[in-house]
C-alpha cells in the first residue's frame, strides 16, 4: 500500500515572525539607497537621457529578470530601453548593441563572468556603462563609466544565499532611474497612454468625447415648445435617460433627465399639456467633443450627473452621452 506523505507541521506564530522580518530586512535595505542618490546619480541620469540609441540593460540570474523588469519600466515611461541577455550577448546578441546605446549593467557581485566576458567589446565600441552593484570595489564597478552602490548588508534569506535585498535595492534603484528621467523629458499621462493603448489606462487617457458621444439621429432632443410627454416619448426611444432640450437654431436651453422627471410628478404637473421648456432644468453642465473623456466623467463626478450634452464652440447640441457609454468604452 502507499502510504500519504506527511504533512508538515508549522507554527504560524514563527512563520509570521519570519515574514515580518524579512519586510524589515528589505526596508533597511532600501533606506541604505538614499546615500546612492549623489552627484553620480544625476550623471548616469544625464548619460541616459543624451544617449542617441537606446538603453540596454543586462543581468545574469536573479538580476537578469531585475534588469528585464527595469528596461521594461523604462520603455513604458518614455525611455527606449530592452534587455540583453549577458550568456547571448556573447554568441550574436552583441550585435544589437550600437555605440549611440547607453548599457546598463547589474550583478550584486560585480563579477558576473558573462558580463566582464563582454566588456572589452562594449569598450573597444565606446559604449558608455552605467553599473548597479553590491560592491564598490568589483571589477564591474571599476569598469563603469558610473557605478551606482546598491550593496547591502544582508540578504532577508535565513541563509543569506538567496538574492533578496540585494535584487529589491536593485529593482528600486531601476525605478528612481526611469522615474527621474520620467521627469526630466516632461513625460506625460498622454504620452505614458500610448505606450498602454490596449490597457484600461490607455483607454483612459486617449479616448476622447467625441469617441464616445451619440450624434445625429441618435441624439436625444426636443424643442422648447415641446410637451412634456414628447420629451419622455423622445427619452424612452433614445435610452439615455435624458434629452437636450433647443431652440430653432440648436442652441442649448436646458436638459431634462429621468431625475427631473421624479421632481416633476412630485409637483402633480399634467405631463401631458406642461411645456419642456417649463420643467427643464437650465444652464445645465456641457461638454466638448475634444475633451478627454476622462476629464468628462471627472465633471459629471464632481457636479453628481450621470449625463451630459456636448455643444459645439457655438454652444449647438452636437452630441450626448451617459455613464453608461463611458462604462462600455472602459473609461470608468
Amino acid at each position: 500500500m502507499n502510504q500519504k506523505p506527511s504533512q508538515t507541521q508549522i507554527n504560524p506564530e514563527q512563520i509570521k515572525k519570519l515574514g515580518l522580518a524579512v519586510i524589515e530586512t528589505e526596508i533597511s535595505a532600501v533606506e541604505a539607497l538614499k546615500s546612492t542618490i549623489n552627484d553620480g546619480f544625476a550623471k548616469a541620469c544625464e548619460l541616459i537621457i543624451n544617449c542617441e540609441g537606446r538603453v540596454v540593460v543586462i543581468g545574469m540570474g536573479k538580476s537578469g529578470h531585475i534588469a528585464n523588469k527595469i528596461a521594461a519600466t523604462m520603455a513604458s515611461t518614455g525611455t527606449p530601453a530592452f534587455f540583453v541577455h549577458p550568456g547571448e550577448a556573447s554568441h550574436g546578441d552583441l550585435g544589437m548593441i550600437t555605440p549611440k546605446d547607453v548599457v546598463l549593467a547589474l550583478s550584486n557581485s560585480g563579477e558576473t563572468n558573462e558580463i566582464l566576458t563582454i566588456i572589452p567589446i562594449l569598450k573597444r565600441l565606446s559604449v558608455p556603462m552605467i553599473s548597479i552593484t553590491g560592491r564598490a570595489d568589483s571589477t564591474l564597478s571599476t569598469e563603469a563609466d558610473i557605478d551606482l552602490h546598491a550593496g547591502v548588508e544582508k540578504e532577508a534569506c535565513p541563509l543569506g544565499l538567496a538574492p533578496t535585498s540585494s535584487t529589491t535595492a536593485a529593482l528600486v534603484l531601476g525605478d528612481a532611474l526611469a522615474i527621474a528621467l520620467l521627469d526630466a523629458r516632461g513625460f506625460t499621462e498622454e504620452d505614458f497612454a500610448l505606450s498602454h493603448p490596449g490597457g484600461s489606462l490607455g483607454r483612459r487617457l486617449l479616448l476622447h468625447v467625441k469617441d464616445i458621444m451619440h450624434t445625429g439621429e441618435q441624439i436625444p432632443q426636443v424643442h422648447e415648445n415641446d410637451t412634456l410627454r414628447d420629451a419622455l416619448l423622445v427619452m424612452t426611444e433614445k435610452g439615455l435617460g435624458m434629452t437636450g432640450i433647443v431652440d430653432d437654431n440648436q442652441n442649448i436651453l436646458g436638459i431634462y433627465t429621468d431625475g427631473d422627471l421624479r421632481r416633476t410628478l412630485d409637483k402633480n404637473i399634467d405631463v401631458h399639456k406642461a411645456l419642456i421648456k417649463d420643467v427643464m432644468t437650465k444652464n445645465c453642465k456641457t461638454t466638448k467633443a475634444h475633451i478627454l473623456a476622462a476629464e468628462a466623467l471627472t465633471a459629471m463626478q464632481q457636479n453628481k450627473i450621470s449625463a451630459m450634452l456636448v455643444a459645439d464652440e457655438n454652444e449647438k447640441l452636437v452630441g450626448a452621452f451617459n455613464m453608461h457609454d463611458l462604462l462600455r468604452a472602459g473609461v470608468v
